[in-house]
């Protein structure tokens, strides 16, 4: 009975790590480019689909597409995302080239960080909270006992503590990674 809401407790965990994996940090992370599709013959294409990407130094990242009629469509579909970066390319390679965050935009990110993480602590609690009224209901039709109803209660309690926890961990282990030059 618990192991639905904790699947989404998990979901809800990994959508926050694709959030975190989005988030310009100072060096070159090739999941920036993630949500960015190219119009590949009319059709909307994820960038990793359509070019090699690869990161040759700390902050830059490399797209050398398959095919070179690709370029331009790439570089439109980099310059209109929120990536925030001008792609450069010489015919062949794309290049984006990142710049040093200043201590200021760091701030920012973290801002940002602790932003994602507290939405996610408040969608795990809210998924122990449809659990709980999910519990009750059972109970008042007489599904599950008052002595399941509160061992349910408890374990659900267990699994929202484990994964706030978890939230707050990878909040910390990104505001870090920001935060250092």
């Amino acid at each position: 009975m618990i192991k639905k809401y904790e699947e989404k407790m998990t979901k809800t965990l990994e959508s926050l790590d694709r959030d975190y994996n989005s988030i310009r940090a100072g060096r070159a992370n090739p999941h920036v480019l993630d949500k960015i599709k190219v119009d590949y013959y009319g059709t909307p294409t994820p960038l990793q689909q359509v070019g090699n990407i690869a990161v040759p130094e700390p902050r830059i990242i490399t797209i050398q597409p398959w095919e070179a009629s690709l370029i331009k469509p790439i570089m439109k579909a980099i310059q209109t995302s929120d990536v925030g970066i001008n792609p450069t390319n010489d015919g062949k390679i794309i290049r984006l080239i990142f710049p040093e965050l200043t201590e200021e935009h760091r701030k920012e990110l973290v801002k940002d960080v602790k932003k994602k993480a507290e939405a996610a602590k408040v969608a795990i609690r809210n998924i122990r909270r449809d659990a709980n009224d999910a519990f009750k209901k059972a109970e008042k039709n007489n599904e599950i006992t008052e002595d399941e109803l509160k061992d349910l209660q408890t374990k659900v309690q267990k699994s929202t503590d484990k994964y706030v926890k978890k939230v707050e961990e990878a909040m910390d282990v990104k505001s870090k990674e920001i935060l250092t030059v």
